[in-house]
C-alpha cells in the first residue's frame, strides 16, 4: 500500500509542476485537465488507502532521512491512520470536485494557468499536514497552505482590496504561528523528538503545568489556522479571493487545518481538560458570536463566510470537551454542504455579473432553478434538521455540552442554531423568491454550465446522506481516537433532539413566512443593535485605530527619521569620506618619477621612526 501513499501524496504536486510551465501562456485547458485528473488519482489512492487503513491496516513510511542535528534524528515520516486517511478523503474529495468546477468559473479568466498551479500546490501543503508523523512536518504544510491561501486569497492582486486581505490572513497567521512554534520548541525541549509515536508515548510522564503550557501555545496556531477570535478578521475578508478558492479554505484545507491539530494531539489535550475547557468555552462563543454577524450581513459570501466561523467553533468545543470524533465528524459533513454553499455563491456571481449584495437579487429561482435546490439542501443541512448531514453532527456536539454539564455551552451553541437557521433562508428567500429586484437594475441571470451542475451534484447527494454513516464513522475512527460516552439516559437524549430540532425549524418556518412577505422594515437598520451587528461589532475598526494606525506612524517614524536620517546618512557620510581620501589619495599615482621617490623617501623615514620608537612590550 505504500505507493498508494505516494500517489495520494505527491500527484497534486505533479499537477501544479505540470501548469506551472503554462502560467506564463494563455489559457490553455490542458492544465485543468491534467490538475483535474491528478487530484481524482489522489483522491482514488486516498479512498484505497482507507479500504487498507479499515482492514486494521497501519500504513507508517520513513521515507528519508531528513534532519539530522546534534541528538535530532527527524526522518522524512507519514503515517495512513485512522484519523488522517478521513482527512485525506475529505480533501481530496472537494479539492477534486473544486478543482473541475473551476474549469467553468475561472475559464474567461487571464490567470487560468496559474490559478490551476496554486490550487494543486493548496491541496498538495494540506495532504504534507495531515499524513506527517511528526510536528515539524506537520508545520511545514501548516505554512505551505498558509503561502498559497496568501497566493490564491490575492489572486487578482491588482484589486487593493484583493492585495490587503491576502496580506491579511497572512500575516495575522504569521501571529499565532509564533505561538505554535513555541509549543513545538517546548516539545522538543521535553522530548527530544517531534515524532508522534514518542511524544504522546511519553507525554504522561511530564510535568503536568509544561503540558499545559504546551496545550496553550498549539492551541494558539490553532486559533490563527482556523480564524477563532481574536484572529478571526481575516476569515470574512479572504472573499476578495476567487468562490472555488473560498469553498476549498472553508471545507477542505486552511481552516480545517486548527481543528486537524487539536484532534491529531487529542493525547495530549486529553491530559489537560482545563486547556480543552478553554478551546470549548471560546468554541461555543465565537458560535454566537460569528453567526450574530451573518444575521445582518448583505454580502453573499461573508454571510457563508460568518457561517463557517460559527461552525467552526461548534468543531472545537467538540474538541475542546474531549469529543474528537464527533469533532472530525462534524468538520467532514461541514465540508460537503459549506464547499456546496459556496460554489453554488460563485454560480449566482457569475449570473449576476459578480454583484454579492443579496438586496439586489431576489427572484432568481426561475433563471437558477437547480443551483437554487442544491443551495437549498445545502442549508438545511446546515441548519442540523434531519435527515441531512449536519443534523446528526450538530446535535451530538450539542449532545456533549449537555452531557457534561457544561450548560451554558449548550446554551449557546443552542442559540447559534437558531442563528443558522435564520442566516441560511434569510440568504435563500433573498436570492431565491420575493420580488426580481434584479430586473429593475438590469441584470441578466441565466443558470451555469451543465457540467458545473453535474460536478456539484455529488456534494449535493452527500449533504443528505454522509450523517447516516454516524456509526460506522464512530467505529472506524475511535480505534485511534478516544470514545466519548454519554451519561443521560436515552429519553434525555430524544428530549434534547426534540428541542432542538423543533427550534430549528420553527426559526426556519418564520424566516420563509418573514421574507415571504417582504421581510423587516429598513427601521431596523437604524437600530444599535443592527448597527453593531453590520460593523462587525467595530472590531475591525478597533484594529485599525488600535494596532494599524500606530503600526503605520512608528513605521513612518522609523523610515524618515531612523532609516533616512540616521542609518542612510551615516551610510553615505562614509562612502563620501572614503571617496574624498580616494580622490586626494589618487595624486600619489601620478606616473611621475620625481614625485614617485619623494613618496619613497617618505615611506623610508615612516618605517625609520617605526623602527625607532616602536618596542613591542613597552
Amino acid at each position: 500500500m505504500e505507493k498508494y501513499l505516494y500517489v495520494a501524496l505527491f500527484a497534486p504536486l505533479v499537477g501544479s509542476l505540470f501548469s506551472l510551465l503554462f502560467t506564463a501562456q494563455k489559457k490553455n485547458v490542458i492544465t485543468a485537465l491534467v490538475t483535474s485528473g491528478l487530484l481524482l488519482l489522489s483522491f482514488v489512492s486516498s479512498l484505497s488507502l482507507m479500504y487498507a487503513v479499515h482492514s486494521d491496516m497501519i500504513i507508517h513510511v520513513k521515507m528519508m532521512d531528513w534532519i539530522s542535528a546534534g541528538n535530532l534524528n527527524l526522518p522524512f515520516g507519514f503515517v495512513v491512520d485512522n484519523v488522517s486517511v478521513v482527512m485525506m478523503v475529505t480533501v481530496t474529495l472537494v479539492s477534486s470536485i473544486v478543482n473541475i468546477y473551476s474549469m467553468g468559473y475561472m475559464m474567461h479568466d487571464k490567470g487560468y494557468n496559474r490559478f490551476f498551479t496554486y490550487i494543486s500546490a493548496f491541496v498538495f501543503s494540506m495532504l504534507i499536514l495531515v499524513m506527517s508523523d511528526n510536528f515539524i512536518g506537520l508545520f511545514i504544510g501548516w505554512e505551505g497552505v498558509g503561502l498559497c491561501s496568501y497566493l490564491l486569497i490575492g489572486f487578482w492582486y491588482e484589486k487593493d482590496t484583493a492585495s490587503w486581505a491576502g496580506n491579511e490572513a497572512f500575516i495575522m497567521n504569521r501571529v499565532a504561528d509564533l505561538g505554535m512554534l513555541m509549543g513545538l520548541f517546548l516539545i522538543y525541549w521535553q522530548f527530544g523528538s517531534f515524532e508522534y509515536d514518542v511524544v504522546f508515548a511519553h507525554i504522561g510522564g511530564i510535568n503536568p503545568a509544561v503540558v499545559t503550557t504546551i496545550g496553550l501555545l498549539l492551541f494558539i496556531g490553532a486559533m490563527g489556522k482556523s480564524a477563532q477570535f481574536p484572529f478571526h478578521t481575516w476569515l470574512a475578508d479572504a472573499m476578495e479571493g476567487p468562490t472555488p478558492v473560498s469553498a476549498l479554505i472553508h471545507a477542505a484545507t486552511m481552516v480545517t487545518a486548527g481543528v486537524y491539530l487539536i484532534i491529531r494531539a487529542s493525547a495530549l489535550f486529553s491530559l489537560v481538560p482545563e486547556v480543552g475547557h478553554v478551546i470549548a468555552t471560546l468554541g461555543a462563543f465565537v458560535a454566537v458570536f460569528a453567526a450574530s454577524m451573518a444575521l445582518v450581513n448583505r454580502d453573499l459570501k461573508r454571510i457563508i463566510a460568518y457561517s463557517t466561523l460559527s461552525q467552526l467553533g461548534y468543531m472545537f468545543v467538540a474538541a475542546g470537551l474531549g469529543a474528537y470524533w464527533i469533532a472530525l465528524f462534524h468538520l467532514m459533513t461541514h465540508a460537503f454542504f459549506k464547499s456546496l454553499l459556496f460554489l453554488g455563491a460563485g454560480n449566482i456571481m457569475h449570473a449576476m455579473d459578480d454583484e454579492l449584495d443579496i438586496k439586489k437579487m431576489g427572484g432568481l429561482f426561475n433563471a437558477m432553478p437547480y443551483t437554487a435546490i442544491l443551495m437549498a439542501v445545502a442549508s438545511v443541512a446546515l441548519c442540523g434538521i434531519y435527515p441531512f448531514a449536519g443534523y446528526f453532527s450538530k446535535d451530538m456536539i450539542l449532545a456533549a455540552a449537555f452531557n457534561g454539564g457544561n450548560y451554558y455551552i449548550w446554551a449557546a451553541l443552542f442559540i447559534g442554531a437558531g442563528m443558522t437557521a435564520f442566516y441560511s433562508f434569510r440568504l435563500i428567500m433573498m436570492v431565491f423568491f420575493g420580488d426580481k429586484v434584479y430586473k429593475k437594475l438590469g441584470f441578466h441571470p441565466h443558470e451555469t454550465y451543465p457540467f458545473v451542475l453535474w460536478t456539484l451534484l455529488p456534494l449535493g447527494i452527500l449533504s443528505t446522506i454522509a450523517g447516516f454513516f454516524e456509526h460506522p464513522f464512530e467505529e472506524f475512527t475511535t480505534r485511534l481516537l478516544s470514545k466519548y460516552d454519554f451519561s443521560f439516559s436515552h429519553t434525555t437524549e430524544i428530549g434534547l433532539i426534540f428541542l432542538t430540532l423543533t427550534f430549528v425549524i420553527l426559526v426556519v418556518l418564520a424566516t420563509i413566512y418573514k421574507y415571504g412577505r417582504g421581510g423587516f422594515s429598513k427601521q431596523i437598520e437604524t437600530m444599535p443593535l443592527y448597527i453593531l451587528l453590520k460593523n462587525q461589532y467595530f472590531i475591525p475598526k478597533i484594529y485599525e485605530t488600535m494596532i494599524f494606525r500606530p503600526y503605520y506612524v512608528l513605521s513612518r517614524f522609523a523610515w524618515k527619521q531612523i532609516d533616512v536620517r540616521i542609518i542612510d546618512f551615516t551610510v553615505d557620510l562614509i562612502a563620501k569620506i572614503l571617496y574624498l581620501l580616494g580622490q586626494r589619495s589618487r595624486k600619489m599615482q601620478s606616473g611621475n618619477l620625481s614625485d614617485m621617490l619623494r613618496w619613497m623617501v617618505v615611506g623610508i623615514v615612516v618605517l625609520l621612526a617605526l623602527a625607532i620608537f616602536y618596542r613591542p612590550g613597552m
